[in-house]
């Protein structure tokens, strides 16, 4: 029997549908890729490089893997919906530290997920389905798929003001007038550190004000923790934001990726915590996260959490980690001050002086998007049209050559009459 044709004149049924509009960060590598300059610079997505301008696999990474492969013993078996148990217990007590009261009384629920951008999805489903406030404040700027995986989710967005673009630093007065006149119980976003796009993040002292405002105020605290270790080197230094809300008896949700500081980046590995008033809330809350995760996704892959696992509950590995880490660190605090110093040698127009002062993966340049598209047609040299570069795809021997087109790009928006 001959199958019934739908529609004689041979339309498709997404015959109206129209093509999407380009996402900025995935466009700026397609057109890295497809440009055949070989100074090209690509300083948009968000990976650590080598000098070589080839993705970072760090030497443990390897190591680990080294061992997996060797291992004739281990199975492809389903993780549980909830993930691997170890890397759980693991991820969770390197977020809030081994002394950490609310992991000693059972108030923690950690889940595995699909890196940080699924953690921060499924803690947004959560919260769609068993929260009464549904407003989410974000920083502006904020992470470019924040937006995306919140409303996705049914929440509604406002913005709190971070980062003042007049002045390149924390607009430390600003937020915290948008966080006392925001809604009672409202959810708010904070960057746990290597704050993404602008690389400003507050102090210590200033995470402590903020902490007794979002409790004063019945706030829910959500983090995003990417770069952790990548900041100031020390991954106990980093997580301290987290650990302030962690350890007040308040709740909170952690979103955790290990992407950047392991450079697992195709492995999508990633956790989402939540810290719970009591173990009974707690163990609740986990199973309500199984019925949201089900449908997502069903169960998380097994080969990343293998290798986090693998160097978070060994000491020599871990010991290994850090010291790549710090390494990887040391680098960043290099590049950025070796840019500084090149534009301040060449007499670029400005003050130069955030670029040191910034911290993390990120500085906010504080060129236009005139200027990006000058560097992008003149140097070659792609990244993203708010003026952010990525410091850990930039090589130090790129560096003169990125220096040399920053000061061209600055120079030639200038008016005339200013060079005369």
């Amino acid at each position: 029997m001959k199958p019934t044709r739908i529609h004689s004149n041979g339309d498709s049924l997404f015959q109206d549908i129209t093509f999407a509009p380009d996402i900025p960060i995935y466009a700026t590598t397609a057109a890295y890729n497809k440009d055949p300059c070989p100074n090209k610079l690509h300083l948009g997505i968000g990976v650590y490089r080598t000098e070589e301008g080839k993705c970072h696999t760090l030497n443990v990474v390897k190591q680990v893997e080294q061992t997996l492969a060797n291992d004739l013993s281990a199975d492809k078996e389903y993780l549980p919906i909830t993930g691997m148990p170890e890397f759980n217990k693991l991820s969770a007590k390197l977020m809030f530290g081994s002394g950490s009261p609310a992991i000693k009384e059972s108030r923690v629920v950690t889940v595995q997920c699909v890196s940080g951008c699924l953690s921060l999805r499924v803690g947004a489903e959560f919260l769609a389905k068993h929260y009464h406030q549904h407003v989410v404040y974000l920083p502006g700027p904020t992470y470019g798929n924040h937006p995306n995986l919140i409303s996705a989710a049914g929440l509604t967005l406002k913005t709190y003001r971070y980062y003042d673009p007049k002045t390149l630093v924390l607009d430390f007065q600003g937020l915290l007038e948008d966080l006392g006149s925001a809604l009672t119980g409202a959810i708010v976003l904070f960057h746990a550190c290597g704050h993404n796009p602008t690389g400003v993040d507050p102090t210590c002292q200033q995470w402590e004000q903020i902490r007794q405002l979002v409790r004063q105020r019945g706030l829910l605290p959500f983090f995003d923790c990417a770069y952790q270790g990548l900041v100031s080197g020390n991954l106990d230094d980093d997580a301290q934001s987290i650990r302030m809300f962690g350890c007040d008896g308040g709740e909170c949700f952690v979103a955790q990726s290990y992407s950047k500081n392991m450079g697992l980046y195709g492995e999508r590995i990633g956790s989402l915590s939540i810290v719970c008033k009591t173990a009974d809330v707690a163990r609740r809350v986990e199973s309500q996260l199984k019925l949201i995760i089900r449908p997502l996704y069903s169960n998380p892959p097994i080969h990343g959490a293998a290798i986090v696992t693998a160097i978070l509950k060994d000491r020599d590995l871990y010991q290994k980690w850090t010291n790549e880490l710090k390494a990887m660190r040391d680098r960043l605090v290099q590049v950025r001050r070796q840019l500084y110093d090149s534009l301040c040698n060449k007499g670029t127009p400005g003050d130069w002086s955030h670029i040191i002062k910034q911290v993390g993966m990120y500085s906010f340049t504080g060129l236009n998007k005139d200027q990006v598209d000058f560097l992008t047609r003149e140097y070659h040299i792609y990244m993203s049209s708010d003026g952010r570069i990525n410091i850990g795809g930039l090589s130090s021997k790129a560096v003169p050559y990125f220096a040399d087109a920053i000061h061209d790009a600055v120079i030639s928006s200038l008016p005339s009459s200013t060079l005369a």
